[in-house]
């Protein structure tokens, strides 16, 4: 059965991205760092969970800012997904980038369209942090899953920041350890 997934790399501190986030600057500052895993140091390991998350997603959902920050260099002026990804925004950019959709009427609205699009695949939600602290808050997602890559980035964008003031429960389904980083899969419980 197609899932929703969460998945995010993270610091030890609990920050998605560091500080200063611009177009110059998409991770933040010292953010490049909870990527290594995926560019410098991956591993067999690490190329088996990625592989398994691209290959099973059959649509992305990511935030505005998430958007903006990659329609420099990182985009190249075309998605990098091989589906169809779905930005969750107030309103179009200026400068639009082939194998994106706009969705201004909220979090579950997006969720819908993707999952329709997904087909019997999973929606993979990208972030960033507000974003995922909404589908959190929301319950709107069926696993979260985290790359916990040791280091300490002090200051930037937490993810669990505003998830909201009640218990969320999260049941581990599996934590893989690697080089630099631990890739920990939760359930949540609904």
């Amino acid at each position: 059965m197609p899932k929703t997934i969460l998945d995010l790399s993270m610091s030890l501190d609990g920050f998605t991205a560091g500080p200063s986030i611009s177009i110059e600057v998409p991770m933040g500052e010292g953010g490049e760092k909870l990527h290594e895993w995926l560019f410098n140091g991956k591993t067999d390991i690490d190329k088996k969970i990625l592989d398994e998350l691209v290959n099973e997603s059959g649509s992305v959902i990511l935030g505005r800012r998430t958007y903006d920050v990659g329609i420099g260099d990182p985009w190249g002026g075309v998605s990098p997904f091989r589906v169809p990804a779905f930005v969750v925004s107030h309103s179009k950019p200026k400068k639009m980038v082939d194998g994106f959709s706009f969705i201004n009427d909220g979090i579950e609205s997006a969720l819908n369209q993707a999952k329709s699009t997904a087909g019997n695949k999973n929606v993979w939600i990208m972030g960033g942090a507000t974003l995922a602290g909404q589908y959190i808050k929301a319950k709107l997602i069926d696993e979260l899953h985290i790359h916990l890559v040791t280091i300490l980035l002090g200051a930037g964008s937490r993810l669990f920041e505003g998830t909201g003031p009640s218990i969320i429960e999260l049941e581990k389904i599996k934590s893989i350890e690697s080089t630099g980083v631990t890739h920990i899969q939760f359930r949540m419980i609904k």
